[in-house]
């Protein structure tokens, strides 16, 4: 009976392992147009010649969770199986106006507006279904704002592993040791979605997220 129970539970334990292997859910959070997915799109076109989704610069382009199943990213002889889900970028406050300065009509300023709330419900309500997250902010802005202390102190609650990546670095304004002192318990690269800047030490900080999960 004993042997049994002991047997039962070391088979647990590696069946967690296993499937935790295998099912390595990446999410993907953070501000609007802070580049979170254009990240993701880079990632999927590199490793699997498609996009995740659209990018544009009006705000809360992505209103739905998208994801994009078995991501293999193979870097330096390593390789990762990923489930990439990128949210709806998260707003303390999403006013239609905001869309209308974009020269959007009124009408569907408004049903953007209400899109855009429900997707960042619906991306606080996935956390509890991710292994890990990437957590994308703008290099140029301030990262001690309260959407960026939501985002991280929800993870953090939770015990997700988290990589902190600041987008835009080949702007004169970026500032990474201003990220790096704002989440001072995080690993914070500095990429460039746009011009492809530092990505192999995103993809070594993304191996090391890797082995927190």
């Amino acid at each position: 009976m004993v042997i049994r129970i002991i047997k039962n539970f070391f088979s647990r334990i590696f069946l967690d392992i296993f499937r935790r292997r295998k099912d390595f859910s990446l999410g993907f959070y953070g501000p609007p147009n802070a580049g979170k997915t254009s990240l993701a799109n880079k990632l999927c076109k590199d490793w699997t010649g498609e996009e995740i989704g659209k990018v544009s610069k009006i705000p809360h382009e992505t209103r739905n969770i998208q994801f994009k199943e078995k991501v293999e990213i193979e870097y330096k002889g390593k390789k990762l199986t990923l489930k990439l889900i990128d949210t709806p970028g998260i707003a303390t406050k999403i006013d239609y106006e905001d869309f209308m300065k974009h020269g959007l009509g009124k009408k569907e300023s408004q049903t953007r507006a209400k899109e855009a709330t429900h997707g960042v419900i619906d991306a606080i309500k996935w956390l509890d279904d991710v292994d890990a997250v990437v957590v994308v902010v703008d290099a140029t802005q301030n990262p001690y704002s309260q959407v960026n202390i939501t985002i991280v102190g929800n993870l953090l609650a939770r015990k997700i592993p988290v990589l902190i990546v600041g987008n835009k670095i080949d702007l004169r304004k970026a500032d990474i040791k201003r990220i790096e002192a704002a989440f001072p318990e995080y690993d914070v690269v500095g990429i460039s979605v746009k011009f492809g800047k530092n990505m192999e030490e995103f993809y070594e900080s993304l191996f090391s997220l890797a082995k927190k999960v």
